[in-house]
């Protein structure tokens, strides 16, 4: 990472502070939306939405399906900012850049970060419009020197070596598990192991054998760099991922995936994810403060 590629302090604050005087909310809770799951930013009561480009310092979303606003309102009496659609990497953003807002929604008093994403299933047991309550994550950008943590550390934000087991919340994930017991949707809720690869490209055959040996469950492009700025900033992380296909993993499969058949699924599960994250945030103990 090359030094014009580093944010300072000031500029997420520069940031924070323009949306704090555009908006009376006071988020403690932030929801970041993956492909074709902005429909959970329309959950939110009292709203006030920016799109992107209207924000100082905030990148724009270029991919089908990112709406490219972030909408401040409530979830069930809580005060929430919603992301419609991320940055990514393969877009072209630094990692800085991709991770930008988190440190924004750490300023602006958020802490708690729900992420979702559209994912490919390795895992056999798997099947398309199954929902992923993430465990644990493999980053492999990450392992290969391209982490959001590069460059001098912000001693303001969190540590030089922030560890990462554990990452995602205990306590969260089991109040999941049981919602979606008792919205008997418990038969395609799975859990597991998620990893970010770089894209654009879907994986190759050799590349989706070499994950599932790694015991991987679910493969996507993004969320490990939101989720490695959420844990250095002393935030708690609940993620989730919608399983929009089968990655094919045999020579024999004609099976191919696209970006619109990733949409499609994500249409057929969103009322049920609005109403697990919805419900989730409803059962976590947060103190509101509004001005």
């Amino acid at each position: 990472m090359h030094s014009k590629d580093q944010i300072c302090h000031d500029d997420y604050q520069k940031t924070a502070s323009w949306l704090l005087s555009q908006t009376q909310h006071r988020p403690k809770v932030a929801i970041i939306c993956g492909s074709g799951l902005g429909m959970l930013a329309d959950a939110l009561k009292c709203q006030d939405s920016f799109p992107y480009s209207d924000i100082p310092g905030f990148p724009q979303s270029t991919v089908q399906g990112h709406a490219g606003r972030l909408v401040f309102g409530e979830l069930k009496g809580k005060m929430c900012v919603c992301m419609q659609g991320r940055f990514h990497m393969y877009e072209g953003h630094s990692l800085c850049k991709t991770t930008f807002p988190v440190r924004v929604f750490k300023l602006l008093g958020v802490e708690t970060l729900i992420v979702t994403n559209a994912a490919g299933s390795l895992a056999d047991s798997y099947q398309v419009g199954d929902i992923m309550i993430i465990k644990d994550h493999i980053n492999f950008p990450g392992l290969a020197g391209l982490n959001p943590l590069n460059g001098p550390n912000d001693d303001k934000f969190g540590p030089r070596f922030p560890p990462m087991s554990g990452v995602y919340d205990k306590d969260l994930r089991k109040i999941a598990f049981d919602l979606c017991k008792s919205m008997g949707i418990s038969q395609f809720v799975q859990e597991g192991v998620y990893c970010m690869v770089g894209g654009p490209n879907f994986e190759t055959i050799a590349e989706a054998r070499l994950l599932h040996r790694l015991g991987v469950n679910a493969v996507g492009m993004s969320t490990a760099p939101e989720v490695v700025v959420a844990t250095h900033c002393g935030m708690r992380v609940f993620g989730l991922s919608l399983i929009t296909n089968k990655v094919v993993k045999s020579y024999d499969d004609t099976e191919s995936v696209n970006h619109e058949a990733v949409l499609e699924i994500s249409k057929l599960r969103s009322q049920t994810l609005q109403t697990l994250v919805t419900e989730l945030v409803g059962r976590m103990d947060i103190n509101n403060n509004t001005v």
